[in-house]
């Protein structure tokens, strides 16, 4: 071989991911193989993206075979399986002029050694001019698992198929051709010729077998759909874990608080400082009156004389010019007006009386003062007596509430835009051929359930000051699933799901996540009623505008109605706290009083839904929604709070003080 590496070019063959770049799992999955392997016989020259066209895929191949300067392998990804728009085998094989079916067997027959759903693949390699190439599919799972096959016979290939000279390469015979390449010939056991399980090892049997240093149930993964029901999972591969345990994980996999700048308005509210704010102008920005009265000038004594004062001039709380005032005459003046300049004081009204009025009898004249008692300052709101120019008027952590208080001190001072942390865009999506609009009109048929979760939840989200976008309804097969979540995550930080995480072969979320988009799933069980399946993921993306990584996350809720909602208030709303700098995050926690008496579930802790009400004692009480079914949403009709019911408790007693998490507003007082 030569010492020089051979070259390599990636074709990404997908309308999703030419639509938007950040969607693509293949490509890196891809280029990784190739950079990890630890011979480096290749380097990636090109990884491009094209959608499933005939035209594209051939002009991509054309250009980097037919030419002086070929590269030495193309790979492609995408486009091989039976859908309607899949043509990469029928654009490429029309270019091939030598047919590779010895690799096209090795790739189906390491699938097929994976699930059977392998036989349903169309791959095809050959030679193009001096160049190898080979079709893989369009997931990254299954194009790593294809390429990593065949990748040790591939340098031997590319260069036979670049013009080296054969002898040369042959020169010591198969098995120095195999120990190069750094694998097992076939060996031949009773009579059958079978491949040694150590494809990758070394020849010589003097190291030990790997051995691995985890074990498999501390990284679980989910079903694969491509099995079949018949071997699907019979019990969750998924630990199960305390609320506490997956609340932590949330925390530790929920991205970090982004600064943004925004403007000073009305949405602003429910946001959280980024940096300190400081005044921009002081307040008031001019001397005022506190009282309607009169501006007086005070002789040098400094305080006011009784007498009579012919009235000179009029400032009303309005902008303009106001002439300056002289000793011996005053001004009237109304509350928040501005002083006249030279004016030391201000008489309330109720200590003057008027004495004449001008000739047409609609101005005053003269009015008498009645006090000597008036000091310098007297009335007056001197500038920046409530807030001084540069003063630091709000901190970095403090939020911005409906109350007005915060968003009224800004805009008071000049504040037009603030740093503050960005609150994460929140996508609803629900899953499930079963599943209809809410309003969609008619009867429903057999089978059909209406879309209770998604109206819900947007309705939680937007109530919990979050942006709320509605995605729809998913279909349970496989490529529909994935191809909404990819849709979703151009659009969203956060996606909720409902459906399809328990263990019916239709129960596509988990695998969708972890196989087709390369999410990682940090949990998939917790040991709560209602919500035990409750799915939190994290995918890695890439920006399409920066380039950089950015971490979406994922919480795949039950699809009982009830079960999405607790879990939403649970777990998802605690997270959306911590990436907008909420802090401390999640509900607020409570101790109420039983107002009658509920039963425990003998083996997990249970969220029960309750109203809370306030009685004039100043204690809180609650009392329960009714049956806490996982799929009746009215147990949240009148809901305010989620009791917190310890497991294998019996019965709590009318009386009892257990904890609550407040879901929403205490209504009123009610007598005790």
């Amino acid at each position: 071989m030569s010492d020089s590496k051979l070259t390599a070019a990636i074709l990404i063959v997908s309308d999703t991911a030419s639509q938007n770049a950040s969607t693509d799992r293949c490509g890196p999955a891809l280029k990784e193989v190739f950079e990890s392997d630890e011979r480096g016989s290749f380097a990636v020259s090109e990884v491009k993206i094209v959608p499933d066209s005939t035209e594209a895929i051939q002009h991509f191949i054309k250009h980097n075979t037919d030419h002086a300067d070929p590269v030495n392998l193309i790979i492609t990804s995408g486009g091989t399986g039976f859908a309607v728009k899949d043509s990469t085998p029928e654009a490429v094989s029309p270019l091939i002029h030598k047919h590779a079916t010895g690799l096209v067997h090795a790739m189906l027959s390491a699938s097929l050694a994976i699930t059977p759903f392998a036989m349903m693949a169309r791959p095809i390699a050959g030679v193009r001019n001096s160049t190898l190439i080979i079709t893989l599919p369009g997931s990254p799972k299954g194009a790593k698992e294809n390429l990593e096959a065949i990748l040790r016979q591939l340098p031997h290939a590319c260069q036979q198929a670049a013009g080296a000279d054969s002898r040369e390469l042959h020169v010591g015979g198969v098995t120095q051709l195999e120990q190069d390449a750094g694998l097992r010939r076939f060996m031949t056991v009773k009579g059958m010729s079978v491949y040694n399980c150590e494809i990758y090892g070394h020849v010589h049997g003097s190291h030990k077998a790997p051995v691995p240093h985890t074990k498999s149930e501390s990284h679980p993964q989910s079903n694969d759909p491509n099995a079949g029901p018949s071997r699907r999972y019979r019990s969750s591969p998924y630990p199960m874990l305390s609320v506490d345990e997956a609340l932590q994980l949330i925390q530790e996999h929920t991205p970090s608080s982004k600064a943004v700048m925004r403007l000073v308005d009305e949405a602003l509210v429910g946001s959280v400082l980024a940096d300190d704010v400081k005044a921009v102008e002081s307040v008031p920005a001019f001397r005022a009156s506190i009282v309607d009265g009169y501006a007086i000038k005070l002789p040098s004594s400094g305080k006011s004389v009784k007498g009579i004062y012919p009235v000179a001039m009029i400032s009303h709380a309005q902008a303009g010019d106001i002439a300056s005032l002289e000793e011996g005459s005053i001004a009237r003046i109304t509350t928040g007006a501005p002083l006249p300049p030279g004016a030391d004081a201000v008489v309330m009204v109720e200590d003057t009386v008027l004495k004449s009025n001008t000739t047409d009898g609609q101005e005053e004249k003269d009015v008498e003062i009645l006090t000597d008692e008036i000091v310098r300052g007297e009335n007056i709101r001197e500038v920046g007596s409530d807030v001084q120019a540069g003063e630091t008027i709000m901190k970095k952590g403090e939020g911005i509430t409906a109350i007005g208080g915060e968003l009224g001190l800004l805009a008071s001072v000049g504040v037009r835009q603030v740093l503050v942390y960005h609150k994460p865009v929140v996508g609803v999506l629900s899953t499930g051929d079963e599943i209809v609009p809410h309003d969609r009109l008619g009867d429903l048929r057999l089978g059909e359930v209406r879309d209770t979760n998604r109206p819900t939840l947007l309705t939680a989200i937007q109530g919990s000051g979050f942006k709320a976008m509605d995605l729809g309804i998913a279909s349970d097969k496989p490529g529909a699933l994935e191809e909404a979540l990819r849709t979703a995550f151009t659009h969203v930080d956060v996606l909720i799901t409902t459906g399809g995480v328990s263990m019916g072969e239709l129960d596509l979320l988990k695998p969708t996540i972890e196989r087709a988009l390369g999410g990682t799933i940090h949990f998939g069980r917790v040991n709560m009623k209602p919500g035990k399946p409750t799915t939190f993921a994290s995918l890695v993306l890439k920006n399409p505008t920066s380039g950089a990584r950015i971490t979406k996350l994922i919480f795949s809720l039950p699809g009982n109605p009830a079960s999405a909602t607790v879990c939403y208030h649970l777990f998802v709303f605690p997270s959306l706290h911590t990436a907008s700098g909420i802090s401390p995050p999640g509900l607020p926690k409570v101790t109420v009083i039983l107002e009658s008496a509920v039963r425990c579930d003998k083996g997990r802790p249970e969220y029960h839904r309750v109203a809370v009400t306030a009685k004039r004692d100043g204690i809180l009480y609650a009392n329960s929604t009714g049956m806490q079914r996982s799929s009746r949403i009215g147990s949240f009709k009148s809901a305010n709070a989620l009791l917190c019911l310890p497991a294998g408790k019996g019965m709590l007693s009318k009386g009892d003080k257990v904890d609550a998490l407040l879901m929403g507003q205490i209504v009123g007082y009610i007598d005790a």
